[in-house]
């Protein structure tokens, strides 16, 4: 395990900012807000449905024995959830136009074994594809794939596992060079830089990483601890959760909850600044990227952790608040 980590330091060190023009960043900030809008525009109760715990850290702890980036671990698990999802609506729709047209149903058991029998060969192919993506990544070779999954009891074929990514492709009609939050949190932070923000995005970027991290490990009671927020009620009922799916799928809220948090961590007193920076940018309200840092800083130093003492969370709100009503 030494030497993904050794690899992933590495590439932490080697990232740079502000070394692209700023028209460039003005058209991709630009390009990746409207693909923001399209996904919050799209988004259904369904989504974000395997993007649960167990799921994200295998994508994760696979991602680091085969030394890929962070950018891929996070797109092997968008690729994963997409497809899943769109595999789940197909069974959905088969089985909807069958009691439609009275034929004879499949059996729903079979089908879910199905699903289930060859999900682990699917996230692998997730996790290939996305190494395929980055040109500046190591791309995972069939025999190492091949090898890993024989090693989990699971025997294949170079056939099948080029079927498998095939699957995936034509599930997603090709388009898997999907947005990430890493992508908003990285420009984000590109154009703090510029805009003279206080706290330097090298120093934010190594604990956006890990809180980025966190909230993928933690999707669930992260955006379920916002959803109550939000609401201001204990219980959301079906209907406010189904609503609440645009709200997971925002990555731009995201990416503003993650550099909020991390500002806050590193010098919380220039946590002020950074938050006007972020709403400057984005136009998202300090309401929304205060009750989403907070949501973040409830379930990192919130917590009690070895070698350090836990934040008290009246602290936390107290000095959030306090930046949200100097600005109101």
């Amino acid at each position: 395990m030494q030497e993904p980590v050794r690899s992933r330091l590495a590439s932490l060190s080697d990232f740079q900012f502000g070394a692209v023009a700023t028209e460039t960043i003005e058209d991709a900030l630009l390009h990746l807000a409207q693909q923001n809008q399209r996904a919050v525009q799209g988004a259904a109760g369904r989504m974000g449905s395997f993007r649960e715990t167990r799921i994200v850290e295998f994508v994760f702890l696979l991602s680091e024995q085969w030394c890929l980036e962070k950018s891929v671990s996070y797109q092997a698990v968008e690729i994963l959830e997409r497809f899943m999802v769109k595999q789940a609506e197909n069974i959905c729709r088969q089985a909807t136009t069958q009691l439609r047209e009275k034929t004879e149903t499949q059996n729903w058991k079979a089908l879910k074994e199905q699903l289930f029998n060859k999900f682990i060969l699917r996230l692998v192919s997730c996790v290939q594809l996305a190494s395929k993506l980055s040109f500046h990544c190591k791309i995972i070779s069939n025999v190492t794939v091949l090898n890993f999954l024989q090693s989990l009891g699971y025997v294949h074929t170079k056939e099948e596992l080029l079927e498998s990514e095939l699957d995936v492709l034509k599930s997603l009609n090709f388009q898997i060079n999907l947005p990430t939050p890493l992508a908003y949190v990285e420009m984000l932070l590109e154009v703090l830089g510029y805009n003279g923000c206080l706290v330097p995005a090298t120093q934010l970027h190594a604990t956006c990483l890990t809180l980025l991290d966190l909230v993928y490990l933690l999707h669930e009671p992260v955006y379920e601890s916002l959803l109550r927020a939000s609401i201001e009620n204990s219980i959301p009922s079906q209907l406010q959760g189904e609503k609440f799916a645009s709200v997971k799928e925002d990555f731009m809220l995201l990416g503003v909850g993650i550099i909020a948090a991390s500002a806050f961590i590193q010098n919380h007193e220039c946590w002020s600044q950074v938050v006007e920076h972020l709403q400057s940018i984005t136009g998202i309200t300090l309401e929304s990227i205060a009750e989403f840092s907070y949501a973040i800083l409830t379930h990192s130093v919130g917590a009690n952790t070895p070698g350090r003492q836990p934040v008290p969370p009246h602290l936390e709100a107290r000095a959030l608040r306090a930046a949200t009503s100097s600005n109101t």
